[in-house]
């Protein structure tokens, strides 16, 4: 293991890899910044123009994530540490994390590139966190790790991000001191969608893995595939939402992160329909930056609800740019992670590994939270 505040990002130079960058940056850690193409990783460490790539956009608007004071010395006055590698040469992969305290995986689609990767941690000792959204690849994280990363006391922590990871967070925070309840409802209130190209890639890669039309929902206490469509309800947002229109099992890595530890029959997630309809749409176009920070116009409202007989508690989530806000979930992740800062050893979601309360207090800078317990 390396400087404890040397930390690899594997898909640096991507749409959610430029954010955590940043944000490492603000923290004082030192980023490696890790991806198979070095052109688009000096683009991002210098503030230049990739080349083939066109003026910047948000695919490789470096300064976003930089600066000029970054992109002319460095994080720590020196020259900022590019490592090209790529998930099917695992021997780049061990030497792009040589020195690393620990590495975030941010290159999607998770399906390809999350064992890799992890095979690589686990060899050099280090912690592994990511910030898939895709169902099966967490599942296949879960299942393909959990006993042998437990047996070597090794830090896994898969779907640290928007979906999966805060859903996790807001549900476990809500639960309190049940031991169990009946059910986890997380709804998704977000303005707009704008998907950037990962987010296309690794939906086609799921949607081809489950079979054509075919969709996931947990019920009964396990995961099952469904072909009818999917229910069109009206969700009680807070205000200034509102009641809206939402699709129903409209199903995201909460349905993997929650039931790992949260002892819950019925998981069920809910995505604004107006937002469902941007990601449908292929003429949506990719996030447009809107502030000094690169981030979109977009806000969200999560509402999770949990059950348990007569009783509901509830936990509500406010901010701007789900891409965005990824940055700061995971970086505190790694933070606490390199600190000593966890409850479980193996593969474990954001709920079980951290204080669900105190880590959502420590985004407040990024997200308003309001528990009723």
């Amino acid at each position: 293991m390396g400087s404890d505040r040397t930390v690899a990002v594997f898909g640096a130079y991507g749409h959610t890899g430029r954010f955590v960058v940043a944000e490492l940056r603000a923290r004082g850690f030192r980023p490696v910044l890790v991806g198979r193409d070095p052109d688009r990783l000096k683009a991002l460490a210098y503030g230049t123009k990739a080349h083939g790539t066109g003026a910047y956009g948000t695919e490789d608007r470096a300064a976003g994530a930089y600066g000029t004071e970054y992109r002319a010395a460095g994080a720590y006055g020196t020259a900022p540490d590019i490592r090209t590698a790529s998930a099917d040469d695992p021997a780049s992969v061990d030497r792009a994390l040589t020195g690393a305290a620990a590495v975030i995986n941010c290159a999607g689609p998770f399906a390809t590139t999350a064992a890799p990767v992890i095979e690589a941690a686990l060899r050099a000792g280090i912690p592994y966190l990511d910030v898939a959204a895709e169902i099966e690849a967490n599942l296949d994280t879960f299942a393909h790790y959990a006993e042998r990363a437990h047996a070597s006391k090794a830090l896994i922590v898969p779907a640290m991000a928007f979906f999966g990871g805060l859903g996790d967070l807001l549900a476990t925070a809500a639960m309190g001191d049940w031991t169990a309840a009946d059910e986890v409802h997380i709804a998704y209130g977000l303005s707009s969608w704008h998907p950037t190209a990962g987010t296309r890639t690794a939906g086609a890669v799921s949607r081809e893995r489950r079979g054509a039309g075919r969709r996931i929902r947990y019920t009964a206490g396990r995961l099952e595939h469904r072909d009818d469509a999917p229910p069109t309800l009206e969700w009680p947002f807070p205000e200034p939402l509102g009641p809206r229109t939402v699709i129903g099992e409209f199903t995201m890595a909460d349905v993997v992160t929650v039931p790992s530890h949260l002892t819950v029959p019925e998981v069920r997630t809910y995505m604004t329909a107006e937002a469902a309809r941007d990601l449908s749409s292929p003429d949506t176009p990719a996030p447009a930056a809107v502030d000094e920070r690169g981030r979109s116009d977009q806000t969200f409202l999560v509402d999770v609800v949990v059950r348990s007989g007569g009783a509901e508690r509830r936990a509500v989530a406010r901010g701007q740019d789900i891409y965005a806000v990824t940055a700061p979930l995971v970086v505190e992740a790694a933070e606490r992670v390199l600190t000593g800062r966890t409850r479980a050893v193996g593969v474990a979601s954001a709920g079980r590994m951290f204080d669900a309360p105190d880590f959502l207090r420590a985004l407040s800078p990024h997200i308003s939270v309001e528990l009723f317990t």
